[in-house]
């Protein structure tokens, strides 16, 4: 079979080649994930949670290392891998202390001499994970699963298949036992059939919407469980009394994080008209501080995109809208080379409902302006999209930003004056078109559990 390719996105130049396995070698590697599901489940909880601070310890000893294999595999400025690595780091750690708790039982008075609610682990749980976060999304999902006492198998994007590899051997350096955890480099045409494998029970996916969506087919037709964290086009909705400085940089750091390759990343800026010149004036200024450029450079903020093929979609809605009517604000230099995928900063202004900047999640640094009349028609701008992940409201009425990103925005997250992001105290998830189930916090620990009813007379 042809082999998973990762490239780096800067150059050009392939950094590793993997096998693609067949479907008699990955079914024995599900096989024996399988046979590991008893032991590990029988620990105790405290056991499988002391694997997980080992993990962190581990993960932080590597943190250079794995900051630049992400720079080499998918473009991430070293300084973010960093900031990744502590990130996957703090997760472990955090359902480490909390895990137990999350998972105790409950016990509720009924006509029962005794009831009460267990928490038991489902067994094997495929993971398919995206490049742009590639050990962040692994272990948000990795560390609630297995303390719960669930085994893990990951199908990890093509082009990170080196950051795959070192996931797994990282359980191994950690101590973990044999083939709890699992990667198998297979390409996305092979997922189905992972999904009907009789020993794999549930499934989580972080993704494009068309990609959740077929793996929602695949699961409904086995009666699987499925978790889904998919695209996004999150608005951020700057109000008329909003403190301006505080907006731009939220706006600024949301929009280019991992080089706005990101789900939860700003991707509509909402203004009220009366304040719209001078927030463009002053966002238009602070972009210009940003640096496209070398990830292995300290002095850049934003790196290539993930491929030719995901630079060119993007420099083609931004070219469809310009078309359309949106009008060019700013745009950055790029590193002089054919051969990087690096995509300018984009900041386009008088952007309406119909362009791709509107309608569509564009996936790296371009930031599209909307101009609103008033609160009501901001709102209404910011509900009409398919997607629902995260969205923020600036203002410096704390009490109608607390309404609004509370019962007025349709997102599974709402943010007062700061930019969306995940935290591993706090639960992760979307509506509509952006998926269904949550990651982190304790309503992540119990996607991936059979909660049970234990009733005694």
């Amino acid at each position: 079979m042809p082999d998973l390719i990762s490239i780096n996105p800067a150059n050009g130049e392939t950094v590793g080649s993997y096998p693609d396995l067949n479907s008699s070698e990955f079914a024995s590697i599900i096989s024996t994930v399988q046979e590991a599901y008893d032991p590990w489940r029988q620990l105790d909880i405290s056991e499988r949670c002391q694997f997980f601070r080992q993990m962190a310890e581990v993960l932080r000893a590597r943190q250079n290392e794995f900051a630049r294999l992400m720079a080499l595999e998918m473009g991430k400025p070293l300084a973010q891998g960093k900031a990744e690595i502590e990130k996957s780091a703090m997760g472990c750690e955090y359902y480490a202390e909390n895990g137990p708790e999350f998972l105790k039982e409950k016990h509720i008075e009924t006509d029962a001499t005794e009831s009460y609610i267990s928490f038991q682990p489902l067994g094997v749980v495929l993971a398919v994970m995206p490049w742009n976060f590639p050990f962040w999304q692994v272990f948000r999902f990795a560390a609630p699963a297995m303390i719960a006492g669930n085994v893990a198998v990951l199908k990890h994007a093509p082009n990170v298949q080196g950051c795959a590899d070192a996931i797994e051997g990282l359980f191994l350096e950690a101590g973990y036992p044999q083939n709890v955890f699992r990667n198998l480099t297979i390409g996305s045409s092979k997922v189905a059939e992972v999904i009907e494998n009789p020993m794999v029970k549930a499934v989580t996916l972080t993704g494009s919407t068309p990609a959740g969506k077929a793996v929602a087919r695949t699961a409904a037709s086995v009666l699987k469980k499925t978790v889904l964290e998919l695209g996004g086009s999150d608005p951020y909705v700057v109000l008329k009394d909003a403190n301006l400085d505080q907006a731009v940089a939220a706006c600024v750091i949301g929009r280019l994080l991992n080089s706005g390759q990101s789900c939860i990343a700003a991707k509509r800026f909402i203004v009220d008209e009366s304040i719209q010149s001078e927030f463009e004036e002053k966002i238009v200024k602070a972009m210009e501080k940003e640096i496209v450029g070398n990830p292995f450079e300290d002095s850049s903020t934003v790196g290539p995109m993930v491929n030719h093929v995901a630079k060119d979609e993007l420099a083609g809605q931004v070219e469809s809208s310009l078309n359309s009517g949106a009008r060019l604000l700013y745009k950055s230099k790029i590193p002089d080379t054919d051969q990087g995928a690096y995509h300018p900063i984009i900041v386009l202004t008088d952007v309406k409902p119909g362009m791709p900047a509107f309608d569509q999640e564009l996936f790296g640094p371009v930031a599209s302006i909307i101009s609103a009349k008033d609160e009501e028609e901001a709102l209404a701008l910011a509900n009409q999209t398919p997607f629902g992940l995260g969205a923020a409201v600036f203002t410096s009425d704390m009490e109608k930003g607390r309404i609004i990103v509370e019962s007025k925005l349709e997102a599974g997250a709402g943010f007062v004056n700061d930019f969306v992001r995940s935290d591993p105290r706090l639960p992760f998830g979307g509506v509509k078109e952006s998926g269904y189930g949550n990651e982190l916090s304790p309503y992540g620990i119990l996607e991936f559990v059979n909660i049970k009813t234990i009733y005694i007379r």
